[in-house]
Protein backbone atom coordinates (compact mmCIF):
# COMPACT_ATOMS: atom_id res chain seq x y z
CA UNK A 1 0.00 0.00 0.00
CA UNK A 2 3.31 2.18 -0.57
CA UNK A 3 2.69 2.89 -4.16
CA UNK A 4 3.39 6.41 -5.20
CA UNK A 5 2.79 7.67 -8.45
CA UNK A 6 5.97 7.66 -10.70
CA UNK A 7 8.31 10.46 -11.45
CA UNK A 8 6.01 13.86 -12.95
CA UNK A 9 7.39 15.27 -16.37
CA UNK A 10 7.85 18.39 -16.43
CA UNK A 11 8.07 21.35 -19.38
CA UNK A 12 8.94 24.29 -19.39
CA UNK A 13 11.34 24.56 -16.37
CA UNK A 14 8.82 22.47 -14.20
CA UNK A 15 5.57 25.20 -15.00
CA UNK A 16 3.68 21.76 -16.02
CA UNK A 17 4.43 18.62 -14.96
CA UNK A 18 2.47 15.23 -16.16
CA UNK A 19 2.07 12.13 -14.44
CA UNK A 20 3.35 9.71 -16.59
CA UNK A 21 0.83 7.04 -15.46
CA UNK A 22 -1.71 8.89 -16.29
CA UNK A 23 -0.97 10.15 -19.84
CA UNK A 24 -0.46 6.23 -19.77
CA UNK A 25 -3.91 4.92 -18.74
CA UNK A 26 -5.89 7.87 -20.61
CA UNK A 27 -3.69 6.48 -24.05
CA UNK A 28 -4.63 3.05 -23.15
CA UNK A 29 -8.57 3.53 -22.20
CA UNK A 30 -8.24 5.88 -25.36
CA UNK A 31 -7.08 3.17 -27.65
CA UNK A 32 -9.15 0.79 -26.38
CA UNK A 33 -12.71 2.50 -27.42
CA UNK A 34 -11.44 3.68 -30.04
CA UNK A 35 -10.73 -0.33 -31.04
CA UNK A 36 -14.37 -1.03 -29.56
CA UNK A 37 -15.95 1.36 -32.18
CA UNK A 38 -13.98 0.09 -35.45
CA UNK A 39 -14.58 -3.19 -34.69
CA UNK A 40 -18.49 -2.91 -33.87
CA UNK A 41 -18.67 -0.38 -37.23
CA UNK A 42 -16.32 -1.73 -39.37
CA UNK A 43 -18.83 -4.47 -41.28
CA UNK A 44 -22.66 -2.75 -40.91
CA UNK A 45 -25.52 -4.87 -41.14
CA UNK A 46 -28.98 -4.21 -41.77
CA UNK A 47 -29.71 -6.92 -39.16
CA UNK A 48 -27.24 -6.23 -36.52
CA UNK A 49 -24.84 -9.15 -35.07
CA UNK A 50 -22.27 -9.06 -32.21
CA UNK A 51 -20.26 -5.89 -31.75
CA UNK A 52 -22.43 -4.25 -34.03
CA UNK A 53 -25.62 -5.48 -31.74
CA UNK A 54 -23.89 -3.92 -28.75
CA UNK A 55 -22.96 -0.60 -29.82
CA UNK A 56 -26.41 -0.29 -31.28
CA UNK A 57 -27.60 -1.03 -27.71
CA UNK A 58 -24.96 1.57 -26.48
CA UNK A 59 -26.55 4.51 -28.67
CA UNK A 60 -30.17 3.76 -27.97
CA UNK A 61 -29.18 3.65 -24.24
CA UNK A 62 -27.69 7.08 -24.39
CA UNK A 63 -30.50 7.98 -26.45
CA UNK A 64 -32.87 7.24 -23.78
CA UNK A 65 -30.69 9.34 -21.25
CA UNK A 66 -30.72 12.44 -23.26
CA UNK A 67 -34.98 12.02 -24.28
CA UNK A 68 -35.29 11.72 -20.25
CA UNK A 69 -34.26 15.21 -19.67
CA UNK A 70 -34.56 17.06 -22.83
CA UNK A 71 -36.36 16.99 -26.49
CA UNK A 72 -34.45 15.49 -29.50
CA UNK A 73 -34.08 18.42 -31.65
CA UNK A 74 -31.73 20.06 -28.63
CA UNK A 75 -30.54 17.04 -27.38
CA UNK A 76 -29.69 14.37 -30.52
CA UNK A 77 -26.70 16.95 -30.81
CA UNK A 78 -25.24 15.26 -27.88
CA UNK A 79 -25.70 11.80 -29.04
CA UNK A 80 -22.37 11.02 -30.19
CA UNK A 81 -20.40 12.97 -27.31
CA UNK A 82 -22.72 11.56 -24.31
CA UNK A 83 -22.17 7.87 -26.11
CA UNK A 84 -17.97 8.40 -26.16
CA UNK A 85 -18.39 9.58 -22.39
CA UNK A 86 -19.99 6.57 -21.18
CA UNK A 87 -17.68 4.33 -23.34
CA UNK A 88 -14.93 6.43 -22.18
CA UNK A 89 -15.49 6.54 -18.77
CA UNK A 90 -16.43 2.63 -18.66
CA UNK A 91 -13.82 1.72 -20.16
CA UNK A 92 -11.56 3.46 -17.73
CA UNK A 93 -13.74 2.56 -14.55
CA UNK A 94 -12.54 -1.12 -15.67
CA UNK A 95 -9.33 -1.08 -16.85
CA UNK A 96 -7.68 -0.92 -13.25
CA UNK A 97 -9.81 -3.76 -11.60
CA UNK A 98 -7.79 -6.74 -13.11
CA UNK A 99 -4.78 -6.19 -12.47
CA UNK A 100 -1.80 -2.98 -11.18
CA UNK A 101 1.19 -2.46 -12.50
CA UNK A 102 4.05 -1.29 -9.82
CA UNK A 103 7.44 -0.70 -10.86
CA UNK A 104 10.00 0.39 -7.54
CA UNK A 105 6.94 1.23 -5.62
CA UNK A 106 5.62 3.07 -8.71
CA UNK A 107 2.18 2.59 -9.65
CA UNK A 108 1.55 2.79 -13.80
CA UNK A 109 -1.60 0.34 -14.28
CA UNK A 110 -4.42 1.67 -12.87
CA UNK A 111 -7.65 2.77 -13.51
CA UNK A 112 -7.47 6.82 -15.19
CA UNK A 113 -10.99 8.06 -13.25
CA UNK A 114 -9.75 6.85 -9.82
CA UNK A 115 -7.14 10.02 -9.79
CA UNK A 116 -8.78 12.89 -8.77
CA UNK A 117 -6.98 14.93 -11.50
CA UNK A 118 -8.31 13.27 -14.53
CA UNK A 119 -12.26 12.66 -13.16
CA UNK A 120 -12.35 16.43 -12.11
CA UNK A 121 -10.90 17.61 -15.54
CA UNK A 122 -13.72 15.21 -17.31
CA UNK A 123 -16.22 17.33 -14.90
CA UNK A 124 -14.59 20.82 -16.35
CA UNK A 125 -14.66 19.64 -19.80
CA UNK A 126 -18.42 18.62 -19.14
CA UNK A 127 -19.41 21.89 -17.39
CA UNK A 128 -17.65 24.01 -19.89
CA UNK A 129 -19.39 22.45 -22.51
CA UNK A 130 -22.82 23.43 -20.74
CA UNK A 131 -21.60 26.84 -21.04
CA UNK A 132 -21.00 27.03 -24.53
CA UNK A 133 -23.63 25.42 -26.03
CA UNK A 134 -25.87 27.93 -23.38
CA UNK A 135 -24.58 30.48 -25.05
CA UNK A 136 -24.59 29.22 -28.49
CA UNK A 137 -28.35 27.94 -28.11
CA UNK A 138 -29.76 30.77 -26.46
CA UNK A 139 -27.36 33.50 -27.31
CA UNK A 140 -25.00 36.00 -24.54
CA UNK A 141 -28.34 38.07 -23.38
CA UNK A 142 -30.84 35.04 -22.57
CA UNK A 143 -28.08 32.83 -21.11
CA UNK A 144 -27.12 35.66 -18.99
CA UNK A 145 -30.54 36.42 -18.12
CA UNK A 146 -30.80 32.74 -16.76
CA UNK A 147 -28.71 33.59 -13.75
CA UNK A 148 -31.70 36.29 -12.74
CA UNK A 149 -34.72 33.95 -12.76
CA UNK A 150 -36.40 34.19 -10.61
CA UNK A 151 -35.12 36.89 -8.55
CA UNK A 152 -31.63 38.23 -9.22
CA UNK A 153 -31.11 37.87 -5.69
CA UNK A 154 -30.00 33.89 -6.22
CA UNK A 155 -27.50 34.94 -8.87
CA UNK A 156 -24.23 33.97 -6.01
CA UNK A 157 -26.18 31.21 -4.94
CA UNK A 158 -26.16 30.19 -8.57
CA UNK A 159 -22.44 30.75 -9.30
CA UNK A 160 -21.95 28.75 -6.36
CA UNK A 161 -23.55 25.89 -7.79
CA UNK A 162 -21.49 26.21 -10.79
CA UNK A 163 -18.41 25.28 -8.99
CA UNK A 164 -20.30 22.71 -6.53
CA UNK A 165 -21.87 20.43 -9.93
CA UNK A 166 -18.23 20.63 -10.90
CA UNK A 167 -16.65 19.12 -7.96
CA UNK A 168 -19.61 16.79 -6.80
CA UNK A 169 -19.87 15.31 -10.54
CA UNK A 170 -15.57 14.62 -10.45
CA UNK A 171 -15.54 13.74 -6.86
CA UNK A 172 -18.29 10.88 -7.29
CA UNK A 173 -16.67 9.42 -9.50
CA UNK A 174 -12.92 9.55 -8.21
CA UNK A 175 -14.15 8.17 -4.80
CA UNK A 176 -16.22 5.41 -5.90
CA UNK A 177 -13.20 4.11 -8.25
CA UNK A 178 -10.44 5.26 -6.03
CA UNK A 179 -11.93 3.02 -3.02
CA UNK A 180 -12.69 -0.06 -5.31
CA UNK A 181 -9.07 -0.33 -6.41
CA UNK A 182 -7.87 0.34 -2.52
CA UNK A 183 -9.81 -2.23 -1.12
CA UNK A 184 -8.96 -4.37 -3.73
CA UNK A 185 -5.12 -4.20 -2.98
CA UNK A 186 -6.12 -4.67 1.20
CA UNK A 187 -7.26 -7.60 -0.05
CA UNK A 188 -4.40 -8.72 -1.96
CA UNK A 189 -1.96 -7.71 0.56
CA UNK A 190 -3.90 -10.06 3.14
CA UNK A 191 -3.93 -13.15 1.11
CA UNK A 192 -0.59 -12.78 0.26
CA UNK A 193 1.68 -11.05 2.77
CA UNK A 194 -0.95 -9.89 5.09
CA UNK A 195 -2.98 -10.83 8.27
CA UNK A 196 -4.39 -13.89 7.23
CA UNK A 197 -0.99 -15.54 6.90
CA UNK A 198 -0.88 -14.84 10.53
CA UNK A 199 -3.67 -17.50 11.32
CA UNK A 200 -3.45 -19.76 7.31
CA UNK A 201 -0.43 -19.26 6.75
CA UNK A 202 0.95 -19.61 2.70
CA UNK A 203 -0.84 -21.17 0.47
CA UNK A 204 -4.31 -21.31 2.47
CA UNK A 205 -4.00 -17.45 3.04
CA UNK A 206 -3.92 -16.77 -0.77
CA UNK A 207 -7.01 -19.22 -0.76
CA UNK A 208 -9.06 -17.88 1.82
CA UNK A 209 -8.68 -14.59 0.22
CA UNK A 210 -9.51 -15.18 -2.96
CA UNK A 211 -13.78 -15.96 -2.49
CA UNK A 212 -13.62 -12.10 -1.23
CA UNK A 213 -12.00 -10.76 -4.05
CA UNK A 214 -13.95 -12.34 -6.60
CA UNK A 215 -17.33 -10.63 -4.78
CA UNK A 216 -15.38 -7.06 -4.67
CA UNK A 217 -14.36 -7.39 -8.21
CA UNK A 218 -17.98 -8.48 -9.22
CA UNK A 219 -19.54 -5.44 -7.09
CA UNK A 220 -16.49 -3.15 -8.30
CA UNK A 221 -17.41 -4.01 -11.91
CA UNK A 222 -21.33 -2.86 -10.80
CA UNK A 223 -19.83 -0.08 -9.06
CA UNK A 224 -17.90 1.36 -12.01
CA UNK A 225 -20.67 0.59 -14.74
CA UNK A 226 -22.93 2.23 -12.33
CA UNK A 227 -20.81 5.61 -11.99
CA UNK A 228 -20.13 5.94 -15.85
CA UNK A 229 -24.38 5.72 -16.14
CA UNK A 230 -24.26 8.70 -13.21
CA UNK A 231 -21.87 10.58 -14.99
CA UNK A 232 -22.93 10.84 -18.21
CA UNK A 233 -27.02 10.96 -16.83
CA UNK A 234 -26.03 14.05 -14.65
CA UNK A 235 -23.65 15.76 -17.47
CA UNK A 236 -27.11 15.31 -19.68
CA UNK A 237 -28.89 17.08 -16.42
CA UNK A 238 -26.46 20.03 -16.53
CA UNK A 239 -26.21 20.37 -20.04
CA UNK A 240 -30.28 20.34 -20.48
CA UNK A 241 -30.47 23.29 -17.32
CA UNK A 242 -28.30 25.26 -19.93
CA UNK A 243 -30.08 24.77 -23.43
CA UNK A 244 -33.73 24.39 -22.40
CA UNK A 245 -35.90 27.31 -22.62
CA UNK A 246 -38.19 25.22 -20.35
CA UNK A 247 -35.42 25.05 -17.30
Amino acid sequence: MDHVAPESWSLFDGLITFNPSNVLMIIVSSVIVFLLCLLATRRLEQKPTGMQNFMEWVVDFVRGIINSNMDWKTGGRFLIFSTTLLLYIFVSNMIGLPFAIVVDHALWWKSPTADPVIALTLAVMVVAMTHYYGVKLKGTTEYVKDYGRPQWWLFPLKIIEEFSNTLTLGLRLFGNIYAGEILLALLVGLGTDGYLNGVLPGVLGTVASIIPMMVWQAFSIFIGSIQAFIFVMLSMVYMAHKVSHDH
